[in-house]
């Protein structure tokens, strides 16, 4: 959480969500249905109690301070985690870009729940600008954002329509008109927001073991990677993936020490992009590479891959060098 970001998620919503409803034309009627004056409803990001206070101090508006009616107004009340639409956070996708290979890892669902208010001065100016939004949420609306340029990541938000009121408040004498006519949409816009984007440098050595006759009683030794969190407990299960459950490879620790993990009752593949969780401690690290240290197991074959020239980057031109070495 130390590294410096800023996606700019919430204020692209929050701008998306406004241009919804940006340029909305009004037609007033003269008696006979002929035209009599259009007008471009004016929207702007202001709560409700703003304008309520303006309209009850100014019902007549005649004070310097310019404000038309009718007129739009929405605001973000706030943002719920929406479980339904986990992912695997641990999953990162990448992307290629003029200054290399950048990746970043899955986003997190959040729900936004937003406001729109209309306020007009008669019942014939509501209903028409309710008319001109309601049939294009059925109940929901997708709008389309650039989210994260760098990974070039375009998505299609829902916005759902959850309820419409209205709200009359009769003020002055018996012969006034209505004082206020406000007009109340709620709406949830799902989201998701993203962690940093990070550049992935190459990986410039590869070494494949093959081995022979192994068995679940063999130990084998992790050599971890840090940072790291946590320590191994003798005894407890390490996994990798989401969950125990659907865990990918499974085994039982029986040593932890200067960073050397050994392993028994090996059941799957571990592989190093990824870390070992402990299933008691929850302690987690990637491991760099492996030995095994039992006897029962016999080198096969021994496959290493290495980047030429060494100082190669994600966006210079490289080979790999193979080199093989069989056990007889």
């Amino acid at each position: 959480m130390a590294n410096i970001f800023y996606n700019r998620i919430i204020r692209k919503l929050v701008v998306g969500f406004g241009n919804l409803f940006n340029n909305i034309t009004m037609v007033r009627y003269n008696p006979d249905n002929s035209e009599a004056e259009r007008f471009v409803v004016p929207i702007a990001y202001a709560a409700k109690e703003h304008y309520v206070l303006r309209l009850e101090e100014d019902y007549n508006l005649d004070k310097k301070v310019q404000m038309t009616l009718p007129r739009l107004s929405f605001e973000m009340n706030g943002l719920q985690y929406d479980s339904s639409r986990k992912q695997n956070t641990n999953i990162r996708n990448y992307n290629q870009t003029t200054s290399g290979v950048v990746g970043q890892y899955n986003p997190v669902p959040y729900n936004l729940d937003f406001s729109l208010y209309l306020y007009v001065r008669n019942i014939e100016d509501g209903t028409q600008v309710i008319e001109h939004i309601l049939p294009y949420f059925t109940p929901d609306y997708t709008m389309k954002l650039n989210m994260i340029p760098e990974m070039g990541i375009t998505k299609e938000v829902p916005v759902i329509l959850n309820s419409v009121k209205q709200d009359i408040q009769y003020e002055g004498n018996r012969s006034s008109d209505p004082r206020l006519i406000i007009w109340t949409l709620d709406f949830t816009v799902k989201a998701n927001f993203y962690g940093p984007v990070s550049s992935v440098g190459v990986i410039k050595t590869s070494i494949t073991n093959i081995l022979n006759d192994i068995t679940a009683d063999d130990v084998i030794a992790f050599n971890m990677t840090t940072p790291g969190i946590g320590t191994y407990q003798i005894g407890e299960m390490v996994y990798q993936g989401f969950t125990i459950g659907t865990a990918t490879a499974t085994a039982k620790v029986i040593e932890w020490k200067n960073n050397i993990l050994k392993l028994t009752e090996i059941d799957g593949n571990f592989v190093s992009t990824q870390p070992i969780y402990g299933l008691t401690t929850n302690a987690n690290y990637t491991f760099s590479s492996y030995n095994v240290t039992s006897h029962a197991a016999n080198n096969f074959v021994k496959i290493t891959e290495t980047v030429s020239p060494n100082t190669a980057n994600a966006n210079s031109n490289y080979t790999y060098v193979t080199t093989i070495q069989e056990y007889r």
